[in-house]
C-alpha cells in the first residue's frame, strides 16, 4: 500500500475528531511513539495516526471511516504480544482498545463472564473469586495482558494442559467487522448453530475482525491444589519424565519445565527456594478433591524417582505453592537481569520429542556461541526459549534470529508447530512457508478475503503469500539448507 498523503491524513484526523474527544486522536510523534511496537521491541515502526475509542458504536464509525478511505487497520490490547501481531503500519491507523476495560458481568449461576477486551486476565479470576470460581487460561503476563490478545493469539499459560487455551475457554464473541458492522459469534450455550467460527475467530491475530466484547466461561475454583517440586541432575531425564506422568494415568492442572540458566536467573530475582545446582525442574500442580490431590501426589512423586529426580518436594502450603509458581511466570523478567537482550521463542513439539529437541538446541546454542535459557510449558509440549543475545554486538541480532528460526524448523521437522500460544505476527511469517504447503496457505488467503476482501485488517501479518515463500524457499537452497518439499511448486 503506498504511502498516504497528507491529505488523506488530515481528512481522517478531521474524521475521527469529530467523532471522538481531541485527546483520542494522537498525530504527533511523541504521542504515536508509546505505539511503534508490541513486547517483540526488535520491529518497531510509527503508526501514521492512533485512535483511542471508549464505546463499540465509536469503534464502527472508525472501522467505517477507514473502509471507505481504504485505510488499513492495526487493533491493539495491551501491547504485551511477543511475535510483532500489533506492530502498526506507516500508512495506517492503530485502533487501541485500552479504554475498554469493564467487566460487563458475572454470572455464577451460569458459570459464565461477559468482559470488554481491554480487561486483564487476572482480573477476571479476581472479581470471579467470590462467587468460588475463576478462568482459567493463565499466560505468565496475565498480570498485564488483556482478554482481547488472548482471544487474537489463542493464549495459554501454566494450566492449559488440563483445563484448555483459550479457544476451550470462551463461549461468545462480539466483533466489529471491517466494514463497521457489529456481529456476534458463538452463544451463551455449550454450542451454537452454525460453522463454529468461533474457533476461527481465536487466533486470528486481528486479521478478520475487531474483538468488542468477549463471554468466558468460569471454572470451580478447586478444593485443593498443591504443587511437587523435582529436581534433576540431566535436562534429558526431565523431558522423560514429563512423559511417564501422562502416561501413568496423571493429568496435571499444570506441569512445567525450567533448564539451569532459567532456574538461577528465577531464584535470584524471586528467591522461590528453587534448587540452584540443579540442570532442572519440574512443577507439577495437581488440583481436585482433598482425596483425589492426595492419592495422586504419591503417584506422581514416584514416577518422578523412578525417573531420575534427585530431589522431590511438595509445597507445604499456599503460599509456598504460589512462590513456586511465582518463580516460573517470573522468568522472563528474570532472565531479562542477566543478559542486555533476550529473544522469546514459542514453538509446540510432541511431548515424545522433546529430549530430542533439548538435546539439538543445545548444540545449535554451542554452534551460535549464545546461551538458551529453557522454560517450557512441559506437558503440552510448548517451549519457550529464551536466547540472550547483545543487540549492541554488531552482526549478534541476526545470528540470534537465524539461531531461532532453526529452532522453529525443528519443531515442525519432529512434527509440532512454530507456535504455541504467541502467535505468527511478523515474527513466524517465514516459517508458515515451511509448516504449511501451498494449497493450505492459499485456503488462509480466502478465509481472509471472506471477512476482509481488501485486506485492511492487519495486513502483512501472520500469512505469507506464496511470492514469499518462493523467495524463502530460494534463500534456504542458497544456504544449502533443505526447503519444505511444497516450496518448489510456487
Amino acid at each position: 500500500m503506498s504511502q498516504p498523503t497528507s491529505d488523506k491524513k488530515d481528512h481522517l484526523i478531521q474524521a475521527f475528531r469529530r467523532l471522538l474527544p481531541a485527546e483520542a486522536v494522537l498525530s504527533e510523534t511523541e504521542d504515536l511513539r508509546p505505539f511503534e511496537c508490541d513486547g517483540l521491541s526488535v520491529y518497531r515502526r510509527l503508526p501514521m495516526l492512533v485512535v483511542l475509542p471508549d464505546s463499540i458504536e465509536q469503534v464502527q464509525s472508525i472501522m467505517r471511516i477507514c473502509h471507505e478511505a481504504k485505510v488499513p487497520v492495526v487493533a491493539r490490547g495491551a501491547g504485551t504480544g511477543l511475535s510483532g501481531g500489533a506492530l502498526p503500519l506507516e500508512n495506517g491507523v492503530l485502533l487501541s482498545l485500552a479504554k475498554f476495560k469493564q467487566i460487563l458481568n458475572i454470572d455464577p449461576q451460569n458459570a459464565m463472564a461477559t468482559v470488554q477486551p481491554g480487561v486483564r486476565n487476572l482480573a477476571i479470576s479476581e472479581a470471579a473469586a467470590a462467587h468460588n470460581l475463576y478462568y482459567a487460561p493463565d499466560p505468565s503476563s496475565q498480570i498485564a495482558c488483556t482478554i482481547g490478545g488472548n482471544v487474537a493469539e489463542n493464549s495459554g499459560g501454566v494450566h492449559c494442559l488440563k483445563y484448555g487455551l483459550t479457544v476451550h475457554n470462551i463461549l461468545q464473541l462480539k466483533i466489529v467487522t471491517v466494514e463497521g458492522e457489529l456481529i456476534t459469534i458463538g452463544g451463551e450455550t455449550l454450542d451454537s448453530p452454525g460453522y463454529d467460527l468461533l474457533a476461527l475467530m481465536t487466533g486470528s491475530e486481528g486479521m478478520l475482525g475487531v474483538i468488542v466484547e468477549v463471554t468466558v466461561k468460569l471454572l470451580p475454583t478447586p478444593e485443593r491444589a498443591q504443587v511437587v517440586l523435582a529436581a534433576f541432575d540431566d535436562v534429558a531425564k526431565a523431558g522423560e519424565a514429563v512423559g511417564a506422568i501422562i502416561a501413568a494415568g496423571i493429568i496435571p492442572a499444570g506441569l512445567e519445565m525450567m533448564d539451569k540458566l532459567a532456574i538461577q536467573a528465577a531464584e535470584d530475582f524471586v528467591h522461590a527456594g528453587y534448587p540452584r545446582d540443579a540442570k532442572a525442574i519440574l512443577l507439577c500442580e495437581l488440583d481436585g478433591t482433598n482425596a483425589e490431590v492426595s492419592e495422586q501426589i504419591m503417584i506422581v512423586r514416584d514416577v518422578l524417582m523412578e525417573s531420575g529426580a534427585t530431589e522431590v518436594r511438595t509445597a507445604k502450603d499456599e503460599t509456598e505453592r504460589q512462590i513456586f509458581w511465582k518463580g516460573r511466570k517470573s522468568a522472563f523478567p528474570a532472565v531479562g537481569r542477566i543478559s542486555p537482550d533476550y529473544y522469546c521463542m514459542d514453538g509446540t513439539i510432541p511431548r515424545s520429542q522433546l529430549p530430542l529437541v533439548l538435546r539439538r538446541m543445545s548444540e545449535m546454542s554451542d554452534e551460535y556461541n549464545l546461551p538458551v535459557a529453557n522454560v517450557f510449558h512441559a506437558g503440552d509440549g510448548n517451549l519457550h526459549p529464551l536466547i540472550l543475545f547483545d543487540a549492541n554486538q554488531p552482526g549478534e541480532l541476526e545470528r540470534t534470529e537465524e539461531f531461532g528460526r532453526r529452532i522453529l524448523e525443528l519443531c515442525v521437522d519432529v512434527g509440532g508447530t512454530i507456535t504455541g500460544e504467541h502467535g505468527v505476527g511478523m515474527e513466524k511469517i517465514d516459517q508458515m512457508c515451511v509448516q504449511f504447503q501451498s494449497a493450505e496457505l492459499s485456503q488462509f488467503h480466502a478465509v481472509k478475503a471472506a471477512f476482509d476482501p481488501e485486506a485492511l485488517l492487519n495486513p502483512g501479518k501472520a500469512v505469507p503469500t506464496l511470492h514469499r515463500c518462493a523467495e524463502f524457499g530460494a534463500m534456504h537452497v542458497h544456504k544449502g539448507q533443505l526447503p519444505h518439499p511444497e516450496l518448489e511448486r510456487f
